[in-house]
């Protein structure tokens, strides 16, 4: 009986440790929920709590997935923003709606690049202005990537950029040829029109 309460007793411990050790998102140390919301909200369209969880869900998974209840139990102590803990469903909730966001975010992206609505250069300033934002909340959490992940990250980006600019272009040839022939074909029904009349 002892030694199942040593070990809970040493596990506990183990994770007071992981909890005091966790150095992310001190750069908003002291700054308000509604401000770190603010500042996401104007640049993204995640709120403060969904960035939050989306890192710890990153963070602290194991084989079976996020650890919800260490999560939720420990919010306060991890992410200095956060001012009480949640419930397993409330981060699943939050992991969920992040994910739903990242998703719909991209369709409409896509979207915007393959419909024609912006040039290559504006995608491309789209992308860069896009990644700087990112690279700067990575920053600001505290995560620092591998170079060669980054570069991985990028080249993958580029090479579906690439391809996408090409399908774009693609199927803009083909709408306006097809465009141009039924302009054409109007253009010799309404001749043969005015002949009939005449």
């Amino acid at each position: 009986m002892s030694n199942s309460h040593e070990e809970e007793g040493a596990i506990d411990e183990g994770r007071r440790e992981e909890i005091s050790k966790y150095k992310k998102f001190r750069k908003v140390d002291g700054a308000t929920y509604r401000k770190v919301n603010q500042f996401l909200r104007k640049h993204t369209y995640v709120t403060a709590r969904e960035w939050a969880i989306a890192r710890l869900c990153s963070d602290f998974k194991t084989t079976a997935g996020a650890e919800m209840t260490f999560i939720g139990e420990n919010l306060p102590d991890l992410v200095p923003f956060m001012q009480e803990p949640y419930s397993p469903q409330a981060v699943n909730q939050a992991r969920s709606s992040f994910k739903r966001k990242v998703r719909k975010s991209g369709a409409t992206f896509f979207y915007g690049a393959m419909c024609g609505f912006f040039t290559l250069d504006e995608l491309d300033d789209i992308l860069f202005e896009s990644s700087e934002i990112a690279r700067f909340l990575l920053e600001v959490e505290g995560t620092s990537l591998e170079i060669d992940d980054e570069i991985e990250i990028e080249d993958r980006i580029t090479d579906i950029m690439r391809k996408l600019g090409d399908s774009a272009n693609i199927l803009l040839n083909k709408r306006s040829q097809k465009s141009i022939h039924n302009n054409d074909t109007a253009g010799r029904e309404t001749e043969r029109d005015d002949d009939d009349e005449e």
